[in-house]
């Protein structure tokens, strides 16, 4: 996401906390159940008006962290988004992590923040084998992420991941299982070589015989294998 410098003054927490109670809709916040996200406290403010004022405020490491101890869900997207992911350090994403109680907070950090810390393949690895269900669910939306933003990681390094998931494929938790698959997916749509390397593993998962590893393998070789994934790879192979 593109960010305009930071501000001389940038609104303070309290006054974004304000705009946000002020833009919130109750009705969305209803809504968000439906989605599985069932946070203690939000407003009910969509995200296109949170990467707005994300971009209105530029980063500022002061106010991001600021922002999420509110634990307020919006408070802490902008936060996420805002964040110097330079001056992170490990013990603040350790943090972070812990008090990741539903999905949307876990991947927009993971997708905004964690994907862009100089750690970000230790903690994948790392947080794979945490008992918590959204601790490891970062885990593996972070490789996700990675897939997209880590422009210069080899093949190596997703191909030592597939393992993981593989592990991960059995842990019938549901935020989990579909972290495990979207990792898995997200590898396997990256290169022609790492497709390959995708649906092999697929296929292993596949006959681990789980409910949980059956619905990952099954779910991430529909789209692996499908006309449209391998066409867009072969052609990406011939450029």
């Amino acid at each position: 996401m593109s960010r305009r410098l930071p501000s001389l003054q940038p609104p303070s927490c309290k006054e974004i906390i304000q705009r946000l109670r002020a833009l919130g809709n109750p009705a969305d916040v209803e809504g968000m159940v439906r989605f599985g996200i069932r946070p203690e406290k939000a407003f009910g403010v969509r995200a296109p008006v949170l990467k707005k004022m994300a971009r209105e405020i530029g980063r500022h490491h002061r106010l991001a962290r600021e922002l999420w101890v509110t634990g307020i869900l919006e408070a802490r997207a902008i936060a996420t988004m805002i964040e110097e992911p330079e001056r992170v350090t490990e013990s603040q994403a350790e943090r972070w992590l812990k008090d990741f109680d539903n999905w949307a907070n876990c991947d927009g950090c993971c997708l905004y923040l964690f994907a862009h810390v100089p750690f970000a393949w230790r903690k994948a690895f790392e947080w794979s084998r945490r008992e918590r269900e959204f601790e490891k669910r970062a885990a593996f939306s972070l490789v996700a992420c990675l897939t997209v933003h880590d422009r210069t990681a080899t093949n190596e390094k997703f191909l030592k991941f597939l393992p993981v998931i593989k592990r991960g494929a059995s842990d019938g938790r549901n935020f989990v299982k579909k972290a495990v698959n979207w990792a898995l997916r997200q590898i396997g749509k990256r290169n022609l070589m790492l497709n390959r390397a995708a649906i092999r593993t697929a296929r292993k998962i596949q006959k681990l015989g789980t409910p949980s590893a059956r619905w990952v393998a099954a779910d991430a070789l529909r789209e692996l294998t499908s006309a449209a994934v391998q066409a867009r790879l072969h052609r990406a192979r011939a450029t």
